[in-house]
């Protein structure tokens, strides 16, 4: 497997960034993925849990079921996910199954956040395979990117 550089980490993420605001211009919560291999984007999606009306519609679930298609396997070993926020329990299940070899995500999840906030699913011994991770990256413009949508939710709320 081909280790993306720093830069490369930064534009994908950068591109995940972009998939969260075309998700959230949506109306879903602002949460992008990018699938990578070898320095290719294989995937690339938002949220879409709301369009589909689909609890299991996140970003991370589509970009995978695409990898797996475009791919042809379900083992994904030599890829690269990144997602602009900490995956789930679903999610990080997900990546563990599917043999992601690099997770890169940008802001932590307090709430639901399975690498390693609340739960480390993507790192648990007990289970047969387990990432690279690398946590934080953009986290400010993706935090700040959440916290915006949430706030003009709560607005709307008001009125």
């Amino acid at each position: 497997m081909i280790i993306p550089s720093q830069a490369d980490d930064r534009r994908f993420m950068a591109l995940a960034l972009e998939q969260a605001r075309f998700a959230a211009d949506r109306g879903e919560v602002p949460v992008g993925a990018v699938l990578v291999v070898g320095g290719e984007i294989i995937a690339a999606r938002g949220n879409e849990r709301e369009r589909r009306r689909d609890p299991t519609a996140h970003a991370e679930m589509l970009v995978l079921r695409d990898g797996a298609a475009i791919l042809g396997g379900w083992r994904l070993k030599d890829a690269t996910l990144y997602v602009t926020l900490e995956p789930c329990v679903m999610c990080a299940g997900a990546i563990v199954l599917a043999r992601i070899a690099r997770l890169v995500y940008g802001a932590d999840d307090p709430k639901a956040g399975a690498a390693g906030t609340i739960f480390n699913i993507v790192d648990h011994p007990a289970l047969n395979h387990n990432p690279q991770v690398r946590a934080g990256l953009m986290a400010t413009e993706a935090s700040q990117l959440l916290r915006e949508f949430f706030a003009g939710r709560r607005e709307q709320d008001m009125l």
